[in-house]
């Protein structure tokens, strides 16, 4: 793929810009938004982008910075799951942690906020200290949002404990939205300048783009992303009327600005910023190097969400409105769910095999496509048929004997109380790798399936969640018609 964005700039000036915004204070609390490993949707949107960047860009600041994590108790007591990885918070917390300390990186400590007595906070706190993790907890901010004189005084963020810190950066995140952590850094801000020491803040965000225009499919395809919470991206009006030029920023941070502002004034004795974006650091903007690649990706990916909605809505997973939303969107750029070119081949092979079918878009755009039989599934016979193509096998060779495939459909059959028994993608994957060890020929195929990393696929139902997961972590970006 043509790549539409310079990764090593981007660390670059990003790190300075990150650098330049610390020097304006003693010590900088950096809200830290978004995924800090395995930013897929950042990667698919702008060719070029590594999905480990924010965490080279740590890697860059280690030295000068330590990290709190935040954890809301309300999402701890509902066991709150991340849909992306199937894990609770509690459990990417743990993952989050423990990444970090592998590479080096100096966690401070975990704050559990909004804390009004939930029981199973206590079993969090257990986990963290048998790792030696410190655990804080703050409670509600007695008069927030709006009793500004009661949230900076001894009886608002003075009941919150002081957290110590000793780097000049100090960076806050969380292993999901809502956690808390803007309250985290004002709390922290309000300690520190009681105690002499001019702390500042500010906000890392990789979406919205800020200095692209607000109908950039980039940003459309952020607030796609995020239909499911109403996000919705908006001109900054506070920073329109202090530098007269337009830059995008969203709703809530628009919404929730002016009290941001006034609690920093509050603390600080002075006007630090004058709109949303001037918080922000964000520099992704500037590392474009193609903007049609840029743009094309992105409405890839508006269409690719808008069949996931579709997908969801259909097993009851979001609500029509999620659908609805970005529907508009796409209308707006005058984008068809058509567009997507696995989708028409998918469907036709379907209509003449009255089979449920994948079809694999390759690097080289030719399209492949596998049909469902009583051995395999659909998106097992598309991977082995585009594996072919792509390592030149002919079609009529069998690269699994039809009595093993027989021997492990009997066997998946009587032990399994399904309906279907054909073999799943990571069953195929592994009955290759077994046969590998003996037939160059399929050790020869299995060294190609890096190449199907970032293929387009479509399939005309909805793929059980187990096999989804084995095909997005081989990196194929899969869509499915919104049919069981």
């Amino acid at each position: 793929m043509k790549q539409g964005f310079d990764s090593e700039e981007y660390l670059k000036i990003q790190s300075e810009k990150i650098e330049e915004r610390i020097n304006m204070f003693d010590k900088l609390y950096l809200e830290f938004g978004g995924k800090i490993f395995d930013d897929y949707h950042a990667a698919r949107v702008l060719p070029g982008f590594k999905p480990d960047a924010k965490i080279k860009l740590l890697e860059r600041l280690k030295d000068i910075s330590e990290v709190i994590f935040c954890i809301s108790a309300s999402d701890i007591e509902k066991s709150k799951i991340r849909a992306d990885y199937g894990i609770s918070y509690e459990l990417e917390l743990i993952r989050l942690i423990e990444n970090l300390q592998n590479l080096g990186i100096s966690i401070n400590s975990v704050v559990i906020t909004l804390y009004e007595g939930q029981a199973s906070v206590e079993h969090l706190r257990k986990l963290l200290r048998s790792r030696k993790v410190k655990t804080y907890i703050h409670t509600p901010t007695k008069g927030y949002p709006n009793d500004i004189e009661l949230i900076v005084s001894e009886n608002g963020y003075g009941k919150n404990p002081y957290i110590e810190t000793t780097k000049k950066l100090v960076v806050i995140t969380a292993p999901g939205p809502n956690s808390g952590k803007l309250g985290t850094c004002l709390s922290q801000l309000y300690h520190e300048h009681k105690k002499g020491i001019k702390a500042g803040y500010a906000k890392f965000e990789t979406f919205p783009v800020w200095d692209l225009s607000l109908m950039h499919p980039v940003n459309v395809a952020y607030e796609a992303a995020t239909a499911d919470l109403g996000d919705i991206n908006m001109i900054d009006s506070f920073h329109l009327e202090a530098y007269g030029e337009n830059a995008v920023n969203y709703n809530r941070d628009l919404s929730t600005f002016p009290i941001v502002k006034n609690i920093l004034q509050k603390i600080t004795g002075k006007e630090i910023y004058k709109s949303p974006t001037d918080m922000g650091v964000n520099m992704i903007g500037r590392c474009i190097i193609d903007d049609d690649v840029v743009r094309r990706a992105a409405e890839g990916e508006i269409i690719r969400r808008y069949y996931s909605a579709l997908s969801d809505y259909k097993q009851e997973l979001c609500s029509l409105e999620t659908v609805e939303r970005i529907e508009i969107m796409m209308n707006k750029l005058g984008l068809n769910s058509k567009d997507r070119q696995v989708v028409e081949p998918a469907l036709e092979k379907e209509k003449k095999e009255k089979k449920n079918v994948v079809a694999i878009e390759l690097p080289n755009g030719k399209i492949i496509t596998g049909k469902e039989s009583e051995l395999l599934s659909a998106a097992s016979a598309a991977i082995i048929n585009a594996l072919k193509e792509i390592t030149n096998i002919p079609d009529e060779v069998y690269l699994l004997s039809p009595s093993m495939l027989e021997a492990i459909f009997k066997t998946k059959k009587n032990t399994s109380y399904r309906t279907s028994y054909c073999l799943n993608v990571q069953e195929v994957l592994i009955a290759l790798s077994i046969c590998s060890a003996t037939n160059p020929i399929i050790e020869k195929m299995i060294s190609k399936i890096a190449e199907l990393r970032g293929c387009e696929a479509h399939s005309t139902y909805i793929i059980e969640k187990s096999e989804l997961n084995v095909v997005k972590n081989l990196g194929i970006n899969l869509t499915c018609e919104p049919k069981m």
